[in-house]
């Protein structure tokens, strides 16, 4: 997929490897970790340009971005560039966002197309949004005069609408859809990602691979430690003036992980949900709804996102009126859901499993990371930067169902300039991205080899690792 001097060397080394133990030491992923030049070298980088980011689904764009007839977007990773387009009301189309004139990129950002007229900035050719072109300026001085509209159609890419996002895939062969996402459709579907929409949406530049940015959110090990205040009895123990013996409350002890087909994964909370009535560990010398409440709110307050503040205002009302037969996780469920039956507004299946991905995260192969809760989710996208492997794109987008009667708003992204702001960046986020400058500089150390994963609690990790092998050891 790019341009880069390195491609011959990479692509007589990839095509020689055919299997993982013939690639330099430093790119294999091991049984128990990871080498660290998969997350440093250039070369390896390039291979992923080359053999992973060409053949893979990816999501593109979210629907919200192009909401009305017309409307386009542009996408880009490494060095290629697409422009989706709504076509009609049903239908999205992807195209290589280049002119086959003189190359000019089409698009820039977000827009919308005046009455359906694709026009090249550069001399005025036009397509329209199936593709098809229109116009050629002095159409009778190119190859002979019989240069005819099929000659220079946009060249079309696959393209696939599914819960809310528009996925495409470079390759003209790939897998199909239908089979790649199958390992998480039943969970996609069942919390009704689909219906989520825009509510807010950041783009952060990071210093650090695209893979160390993700993998952070791939467990719920590293919270005591990088976001003391949700865990601060097991914070307290971590950071204190001494460690004896072991810490038996760690929230991530009661964690759940799965690995599936085709690189994907989830982490859950299992019968530990407090949505399913285990709330004695936010209770202890407190009213429970206070305990429960204070906890959410320090996830509004610290990501506004996935927890809003309507979710605590409604938890809040409960205090006093928790019938004996019932509990509290069973009484929130409930007000929630009455709450948005009344207002026609869409909500997850009511199912314990579905439950208990409440506050967890479903990763969709290779860098698509959604966190749900009670018809919100918040959904990390990480790319990779087209010319620094220490470097990265993180966007956060916030996103809700909403009422019957609520407008849709198209969504818009906000370019963050510094990672560091807290009026740019929650708290939240901004505690986790301050982890990646420190091992991205890590990672370069002359006295590192490999990263140790923890066999349970980083499983997903080491599977997006295979998954990327089969990928980028094909020939």
């Amino acid at each position: 997929m790019s341009g880069s001097s390195q491609n011959s060397k990479v692509t007589a080394l990839s095509s020689a490897s055919g299997s993982g133990p013939d690639w330099p030491e430093r790119w294999k992923t091991l049984e128990h970790g990871i080498r660290v030049g998969r997350y440093v070298d250039e070369d390896f980088a390039q291979l992923e340009y080359d053999k992973l980011w060409s053949k893979v689904w990816q999501a593109a764009a979210r629907v919200d971005e192009i909401p009305a007839v017309n409307d386009f977007t542009t996408y880009e990773i490494g060095d290629q560039s697409v422009f989706l387009v709504r076509s009609d009301a049903d239908t999205i189309k992807a195209y290589h966002n280049v002119c086959p004139h003189r190359g000019t990129a089409l698009t820039e950002g977000a827009g919308t197309f005046d009455h359906g007229n694709i026009i090249c900035p550069f001399h005025g050719w036009r397509w329209d949004t199936e593709g098809a072109n229109h116009y050629i300026l002095a159409r009778e001085e190119f190859k002979n005069g019989e240069l005819c509209a099929a000659d220079v159609a946009l060249k079309e890419l696959q393209c696939e609408v599914y819960a809310g996002f528009v996925f495409i895939n470079f390759d003209s062969d790939p897998q199909p859809f239908d089979e790649f996402i199958a390992p998480v459709r039943e969970l996609c579907d069942d919390l009704n990602i689909g219906e989520m929409r825009h509510y807010w949406w950041k783009s952060i530049p990071v210093d650090s691979n695209w893979k160390v940015a993700q993998e952070a959110f791939f467990e719920g090990y590293h919270v005591p430690a990088t976001h003391p205040q949700l865990e601060t009895a097991a914070a307290d123990f971590i950071y204190g003036e001494k460690i004896e013996g072991e810490f038996e409350e760690y929230n991530h002890h009661n964690v759940a992980y799965d690995t599936f087909d085709n690189g994907h994964g989830r982490f859950y909370a299992g019968k530990a949900s407090n949505y399913q009535g285990n709330v004695k560990r936010f209770a202890i010398n407190k009213d429970p709804v206070d305990a429960m409440a204070d906890r959410l709110q320090l996830l509004v307050d610290g990501m506004d996102a996935q927890v809003l503040q309507a979710d605590v205002d409604l938890l809040r009302t409960l205090k006093g009126n928790i019938p004996e037969d019932s509990n509290l996780g069973a009484e929130y469920v409930r007000v929630l859901y009455a709450d948005a039956a009344e207002k026609e507004r869409p909500m997850p299946k009511l199912t314990p499993e579905i439950l208990s991905m409440w506050g967890g995260m479903i990763f969709i192969f290779p860098n698509l990371l959604i966190l749900p809760q009670a018809g919100n989710a918040m959904i990390y996208r990480v790319r990779p930067h087209p010319e620094d492997v220490n470097r990265s794109t993180f966007e956060i987008y916030s996103t809700r169902t909403l009422p019957a009667a609520a407008p849709r708003e198209r969504a818009v992204v906000e370019v963050v300039d510094n990672p560091d702001d807290p009026d740019q960046v929650y708290l939240i986020p901004r505690q986790d991205l301050g982890n990646l400058k420190r091992i991205q500089k890590g990672l370069h150390s002359r006295s590192i080899r490999q990263v140790w994963l923890a066999s349970y609690n980083e499983k997903i990790i080491l599977g997006m690792h295979q998954e990327m092998d089969t990928y980028l050891q094909a020939e």
